[in-house]
């Protein structure tokens, strides 16, 4: 059978899912009367809730007489791990980009990594039906884009379409009927070659994309780079550096036919599957035949640039909520995710008593920890921290972030004045779409921690940022911390409404009447600079002297409720986040006030 392979890739919410759901549709890949969900490729909870994609997924469609893979790629930085490794799968890509928002930090980021492989990239503009598009305007941007990633003559020389995903149509030109998504699919025919393989060489896979089955075992998906797999075939393992992991048998292959796997007895060179069977293979090693030489050439992954501390949940209300606990469990399940996501990197601490994780950014990280608490995992979470680095001179390096800011005009002097104070560097500033004013900045990525709920305040929910690793440079120096302190509890119990009303003219609250709270917890901000212990369990004596009026009804403000992100952000060096499946709670690192005494002389 023809065979295509592409990726789609695109910045975050550009519409790469959407796009795809109408590929299935129009392919014939649905019954008439099937129910289909839309964003149907995002099968994660998280990933339906956030409307974004964080796991690489496959697909194919047949169209005419030709199978076409398609691998959906997440559209944010921080699970830019997975774009590198799938592009090494396909043999082009289609890059979307919103008529109206333009080619974004992460259009840039996907579309270097496809052009160093010298992949030829078909562009859609996609969204094209917004009142506010301007595709001419985004054609010319995304020529200079090419232009500046030293694309070749070849690749300069890109096919475009204009297209709505949602409506499901595409069009060669502006003025073109707007029916349906053949132009699409004959451009890909067309333009995409043919996978160049060798069908007879002995069988060699690289694995892309690993996921564990609870029937299954490990499962493995890459595609076919030569020779031909078939069931119960034995196989050996190669890691990048040559030396053999295992040898095994391959016990299952899974092609991939619209949203499902199906078992085949065979696939040949140049198709992606899926096989099961092995015990320790993992991403970025070869599965071949017995009589191979040598492993594939593995692409190289971006380093992780942000740290995180996870640790046992210590805290007084510990094993009330989850029932995963120990740091066994949690090391256990931080290595196995570590193997599937390469873009996370897990070492143990010298006590044994907690982990440090790295990756891409603080969503990333979020994503994580989110997941394990639904699984029902306790554990508790330090503030992030930027990875240093020394270059050749001895000097300490820090990464950079390249940060777009799309932003009204009247907001714009106090966010570049907010900008200014985290060493960022204004490199350019215009007029957007939707009369916005577009900033773009190099700003140390220690600057940006915690900044984005700064950033919603400052523009009143109405400004876009985008963020994406740009480079390791100069360390810029120390930064201001928050400027406000903590109002912390002195004792353990349940919260009481007229404890709370008197803490109020101290700050903002972050707990409700009746919530458990313990000693050493954060129980809101204070209005100054500095942290304060209060007491919020005192509850009005009673007397039996009787007033002619009724007691003053209590009326609290509603308390600031921290989201994931938010809370992780928020927390400095001294505090901790606790996570359980049902709470976040913000606490100090040592809960006794005067353990935080003798640790604030030693430390200064």
């Amino acid at each position: 059978m023809n065979l295509r392979n592409i990726a789609i890739i695109a910045h975050v919410d550009h519409g790469k899912t959407t796009l795809v759901d109408a590929l299935l549709k129009q392919s014939g890949s649905f019954r008439d009367n099937q129910k289909v969900d839309d964003r149907a490729m995002d099968r994660n909870d998280l990933e339906k809730e956030r409307g974004i994609t964080i796991m690489s997924k496959c697909t194919s469609v047949l169209w005419k007489d030709t199978r076409i893979n398609i691998v959906d790629t997440p559209g944010h930085a921080d699970f830019g791990g997975e774009v590198e490794r799938i592009l090494s799968m396909v043999d082009s890509v289609v890059l979307l980009v919103d008529a109206a928002e333009g080619a974004l930090p992460q259009t840039k980021f996907v579309l270097g990594k496809a052009l160093k492989l010298g992949l030829r990239p078909i562009v859609i503009i996609n969204k094209i039906d917004r009142p506010d598009a301007r595709p001419d305007e985004v054609h010319e941007q995304i020529f200079d884009l090419f232009a500046s990633l030293d694309a070749t003559e070849e690749q300069l020389d890109f096919p475009m379409l204009y297209a709505s995903g949602r409506s499901g149509w595409a069009a060669e030109s502006l003025t073109a009927e707007r029916k349906d998504l053949t132009p699409l699919y004959e451009l890909v025919l067309r333009h995409v070659p043919a996978p160049k393989v060798d069908k007879e060489a002995p069988l060699a896979i690289l694995a892309t994309i690993l996921e564990a089955d609870p029937f299954l075992g490990r499962v493995l998906t890459g595609r076919i780079a030569s020779g031909r797999v078939k069931a119960n075939q034995p196989v050996k393992v190669y890691d990048i550096d040559g030396t053999i992991l295992e040898q095994g048998r391959v016990t299952k292959i899974l092609a991939f036919r619209g949203l499902t796997r199906t078992p085949v007895d065979e696939a040949e060179a140049g198709d992606i599957v899926a096989i099961a069977g092995l015990t320790k293979a993992t991403v970025a090693n070869t599965i071949g035949a017995m009589d191979l030489a040598a492993p594939l050439k593995a692409q190289p992954i971006d380093p992780p640039t942000l740290a995180m501390t996870f640790s046992v949940n210590t805290s007084p209300l510990a094993g009330t909520e989850g029932n995963r606990l120990t740091s066994r469990q949690i090391s256990d399940r931080l290595f196995s995710e570590s193997e599937g996501n390469i873009a996370i990197q897990v070492t143990e601490s010298d006590d044994k008593d907690s982990l440090e994780v790295a990756g891409r950014g603080e969503l990333q990280l979020g994503v994580l920890i989110e997941t394990m608490r639904r699984e029902g995992f306790e554990l508790t979470i330090s503030r992030p921290r930027v990875l240093f680095k020394t270059d050749e001179s001895g000097a300490r390096t820090e990464p950079y972030e390249e940060v777009i800011i799309d932003v009204d005009e009247e907001y714009s002097g106090t966010l570049m004045e907010q900008m200014s104070f985290r060493k960022a560097e204004l490199q350019e500033m215009r007029a957007a779409s939707g009369g916005k004013t577009r900033l773009v900045f190099q700003c140390p990525s220690r600057g940006l921690i915690g900044f984005h709920g700064e950033f919603l305040t400052i523009t009143r929910g109405t400004g876009v940022m985008n963020r994406l690793f740009s480079k390791y440079g100069p360390y810029k120096g120390a930064l201001a911390g928050r400027r406000n302190g903590v109002l912390i509890a002195n004792g353990s119990g349940e919260t009481v409404a007229y404890s709370l009303v008197t803490l109020e003219e101290r700050g903002t609250l972050f707990v409700t009447p009746g919530e458990k709270v313990y000693m050493g917890m954060i129980i809101g901000e204070h209005s100054r600079d500095n942290d304060l212990d209060v007491n919020p369990l005192r509850a009005k004596q009673l007397t039996n002297i009787r007033a002619a009026g009724k007691d003053e009804q209590v009326r609290l403000t509603p308390p600031r409720i921290h989201t994931l992100e938010a809370a992780i952000a928020y927390i400095q060096d001294d505090e901790l986040v606790e996570v359980t499946p049902k709470s976040i709670r913000l606490r100090k690192r040592y809960l006794d006030p005067n353990e935080r005494k003798r640790a604030m002389k030693s430390a200064g």
